[in-house]
């Protein structure tokens, strides 16, 4: 066998194998990101939000790890407080709680995150045009922080509260979650 034969089997083989790997690697990536895509829309649809929100969201916070911890002691798929958990926990009657178990269960993480989200949105819906860039804001840096930033007389710009936002890692929050969220209605699907 000639030496251009060997090596043109050689390269055919690195070919297939490139492709191969590409293959699993998508494929992985693809899975990845849509596991929890049926709990994302029931979730979603339980506390009327936009499945393409919740999911931005999970996105932004997680990248859909649902052993992902914070810096701050956030937990889970939606990045949730042990104090935020035991205020859904009490709102719901829920005796005997464990945020440091729950929290890593994706419809426990799925389910409080969207209770804090929709009470976030219900709060700000009256003040503005669109509540989502303050929702997001008070999901990412709290209520007061929020309320810091929502200046001027209603109803509130949400253009002009998003460049209030003082903390730089939140005005990035609220745009990457929202430009995410508009990615995926886009694709009209998850």
């Amino acid at each position: 066998m000639s030496r251009w034969r060997k090596l043109r089997g050689l390269l055919n083989a690195g070919v297939v194998l490139a492709v191969l790997g590409a293959a699993v690697f998508y494929g992985y990536r693809y899975w990845w990101e849509h596991r929890f895509d049926d709990e994302i829309l029931a979730v979603a649809q339980k506390h009327g939000l936009s499945p393409f929100l919740v999911k931005a969201v999970v996105w932004r916070e997680s990248r859909f790890d649902p052993n992902a911890r914070g810096r701050k002691g956030e937990i889970g798929l939606m990045q949730i407080m042990p104090a935020t958990a035991h205020e859904w926990a009490k709102a719901h009657g829920v005796a005997g709680f464990d945020p440091q178990q729950a929290l890593f269960i994706p419809a426990t993480t799925l389910d409080i995150g969207c209770w804090y989200l929709r009470r976030a949105l219900d709060r700000w819906a009256g003040s503005t045009s669109d509540p989502v860039p303050f929702a997001l804001a008070e999901y990412n840096a709290g209520r007061s922080n929020a309320l810091r930033w929502a200046t001027g007389p209603k109803p509130f710009d949400p253009r002009q509260f998003v460049s209030n936002v003082t903390y730089r890692t939140t005005r990035a929050y609220i745009l990457t979650t929202q430009q995410q969220c508009q990615r995926y209605a886009a694709r009209g699907h998850l």
